[in-house]
């Protein structure tokens, strides 16, 4: 078994309250949770008698009898010892600057993704039924960025994916249909790089402006 000290404690989170875990029991998918974490959860549940796994979203009837996982107790608790919890964890966190995750409670842990479908963004944890359920399969992921909204078309609230060269400003498809019908567009990422292009063009022209007539000052001052 690996050293406590080469563990990685952001695997042993509770994915409901994201702090270490506490009487971990493990559901019959796999996944991993607090005792009473999972329990409250489950008891919100109660009234469908269908109860599903936060990460997974996998279904189970009846309610599953929560067993504790004792050897990933006896790291958790192991690592605890060792002081790594404070630690790690710390780190986590979301500081100035920082994207928050829109899913946490309480404090908030930074975000490592930002979804344009859902616009919002999620930290390590909440990320996971992105990378696990067919539900989200086809949403769009990107770095952890705010103002999501600002992506979004604010008449048809569809992803700005296009840019309409004709009035210079990124639109959706559906505005290629109706106010921007027979303009010149091009994608959105192509239409970025253009106008990078043009600004670093720009840019290094106005230096050799510049930088000329520094030239011609100084060998006027020369004389």
């Amino acid at each position: 078994m690996a050293e406590v000290t080469d563990l990685d404690p952001n695997q042993f989170s509770c994915p409901i309250c994201l702090d270490l875990l506490k009487d971990p029991v493990t559901i019959p998918c796999g996944h991993n949770y607090c005792r009473c974490c999972i329990k409250n959860c489950w008891d919100q549940e109660d009234h469908g008698r269908v109860y599903s796994c936060p990460q997974c979203r996998q279904t189970f009837t009846p309610r599953p009898v929560l067993g504790r996982n004792t050897m990933l107790a006896e790291v958790v608790e192991k690592m605890k010892i060792t002081g790594l919890q404070a630690h790690t964890f710390a780190d986590c966190y979301a500081g100035p600057g920082d994207v928050e995750c829109d899913f946490c409670t309480g404090r908030k842990h930074k975000a490592v993704k930002s979804c344009l479908v859902c616009l919002a963004s999620y930290c390590e944890t909440h990320l996971q039924p992105h990378y696990e359920s067919p539900a989200f399969r086809k949403h769009k992921l990107t770095d952890a960025t705010g103002h999501l909204e600002d992506k979004v078309c604010s008449h048809h609230d569809k992803l700005l994916e296009v840019y309409c060269c004709t009035d210079q400003q990124c639109i959706c498809y559906l505005c290629t249909m109706d106010e921007h019908r027979g303009h010149d567009t091009v994608s959105a990422v192509t239409g970025r790089a253009e106008i990078q292009k043009h600004l670093h063009v720009n840019t290094s022209e106005e230096e050799q402006r510049l930088h000329t007539a520094v030239l011609v000052n100084y060998g006027s001052d020369k004389h």
